[in-house]
């Protein structure tokens, strides 16, 4: 097979076919077959936006086509897929999984393809009934501490955009794309420059995923957390779910995500290693979603082909803090994502279409370890608790959050151009008193920076607090993915502090699987 790079096609252009053609000067009866390897969008000259393709093809005679278009073709390797032999008498227990977000759900259904039976523990609830308590807490303020959106069925990228990109160079990535495609993803994310999937599209994918491994002979229990462990000859022996139920385990995936504080306390007492990590805190900002299409496009922003338009920015502070952008939800909402009462949490969510009014990114400030309270390898979690706890106050009641204009945050006029979508509501606050004043003196800077970038970024709104940009927590782990501390224990996916968002997760969970069955192959 071959791969053909730099095919361009105008906003009123869609034949590829025509294109490879014209490209490789064949004929159509020379084109056996040709698929879309890679799409993005080519922005930069506002004027002449186009689509550019990669795309792989089988064609007739296909050593001399190579020789002669050696500039334009590589050649591709088509691997075999590979397969293992597992002993299933050596694999005496089940493996059992904690967590059943991208990394413990990708990690179970690859154990339970390969016919080992894992036995999953959820802390909350299955994706249906998870939406009711969402929601009630969104409408009502009625917080349930063990299932919302950073806990339960499908983890926090549940209630997301549903980005699926992933920064890996083994192109891993495309197997977890696969996968999310067989059990009901557009097919489009495969080749997506930028894939997404949307909050709607991943609830239902996630009923398939779990549908998927309890069919295959895997167990899944929701409302069902880590209490504690216990070892035998430095290896974990049982584990204790709900304080009242002990299991005998021999493998243990650890994939409780960023947001299980609880669960990173027990460890510390339980002498697991752990070190703290340093991470990025800030604000949600919204913009009208046009007011970005036309930076992003000019006048080319309304035509029906080109996506609600996306953004990513860096500063770099005369103070040293980088500032950043990060998980941009274009025609999106800013939702409550709080998992602790009395604290107040911002993350952006949008379904697959996008097409709501607002766009929204986090706007975060890095955090150093000196910036954290004590040594303690939790210290990072004390640093975002103070601050959600500051937030909700700021707030005033019923986990209303405290928002304010950009202009206003710079200290000038507010001409409301925007208003927020935070899900349960927002009230003005002077949002300078909230961050540590170094973290404040770089996001100031930031904004002005980014408001010379994208015309009209001075116009966003932003609410407090985005907090859970990754976790604030490493378990540290060995080559063979196993705790330091204990055997059989494998930490993986954001929690472990080894990944972020959802392809990335879902592969350390998959690695994770490959290291217990590498044991009993």
């Amino acid at each position: 097979m071959l791969r053909l790079s730099n095919i361009k096609l105008g906003l009123d252009e869609d034949n590829i076919k025509k294109s490879i053609l014209k490209t490789l000067k064949i004929k159509e009866q020379d084109l056996i077959n040709y698929s879309i390897y890679k799409e993005s969008i080519d922005a930069r000259n506002k004027n002449h936006i186009h689509f550019v393709y990669t795309v792989d093809i089988e064609v007739v005679n296909e050593k001399e086509l190579y020789r002669k278009h050696k500039k334009d073709l590589q050649e591709v390797e088509e691997f075999p897929e590979t397969s293992r032999v597992i002993n299933f008498d050596k694999a005496k227990k089940p493996p059992v999984i904690i967590g059943f977000g991208p990394a413990g759900m990708f990690a179970a259904l690859a154990l339970a393809e390969e016919g080992l039976k894992p036995i999953v523990y959820e802390r909350g609830q299955k994706i249906e009934d998870r939406i009711k308590s969402v929601e009630e807490f969104w409408q009502k303020g009625i917080l349930n501490p063990e299932s919302n959106i950073q806990f339960g069925e499908g983890g926090a990228g549940t209630f997301s955009d549903g980005k699926l990109t992933a920064r890996v160079k083994n192109g891993g990535s495309k197997e977890v794309l696969e996968k999310l495609v067989k059990y009901g993803a557009d097919p489009r994310i495969i080749y997506s420059a930028i894939p997404h999937l949307g909050t709607d599209a991943l609830r239902a994918i996630v009923k398939n995923i779990r549908e998927e491994i309890i069919r295959l002979g895997g167990t899944i229990h929701f409302n069902s957390k880590l209490t504690s462990f216990t070892t035998d000859k430095n290896k974990i022996n049982t584990i204790t779910i709900n304080d009242n139920l002990t299991i005998e385990v021999d493998d243990v995936i650890l994939a409780i995500g960023h947001s299980a504080r609880d669960t990173f306390q027990m460890l510390h007492e339980k002498e697991i290693s752990l070190s703290a990590k340093e991470f990025a805190v800030g604000f949600r900002i919204e913009h009208k979603q046009e007011i970005i299409n036309k930076a992003q496009y000019g006048r080319n922003h309304d035509h029906p082909k080109l996506p609600p338009a996306e953004y990513k920015l860096t500063y770099n502070a005369k103070n040293g803090r980088g500032v950043y952008t990060f998980c941009m939800c274009p025609g999106g909402y800013v939702v409550n994502a709080s998992s602790e009462p009395n604290h107040l949490v911002t993350n952006g969510m949008s379904y697959s279409k996008r097409d709501g009014e607002n766009a929204n990114s986090a706007i975060v400030v890095q955090v150093n370890k000196e910036d954290f309270p004590s040594p303690s390898p939790l210290a990072g979690i004390d640093f975002q608790r103070q601050l959600e706890h500051k937030a909700f106050v700021l707030g005033g009641a019923n986990y209303q959050a405290p928002s304010e204009t950009v202009e206003e945050y710079l200290g000038k006029k507010d001409k409301g151009e925007v208003t927020t979508t935070f899900s349960n509501g927002t009230i003005k606050q002077d949002l300078t008193t909230l961050l540590p004043e170094p973290l404040t003196e770089a996001m100031k800077e930031a904004l002005i920076h980014f408001s010379k970038t994208i015309k009209g970024f001075e116009t966003g709104i932003l609410t407090a607090v985005e907090t859970r940009t990754s976790s604030p927590v490493r378990i540290n782990r060995n080559e063979e993915l196993e705790s330091i501390s204990i055997d059989g224990l494998y930490p993986v996916g954001e929690g472990s502090g080894y990944s972020g968002g959802i392809v990335t997760s879902a592969l350390d969970g998959i690695k994770g699987a490959n290291a217990i069955l590498q044991k009993y192959s």
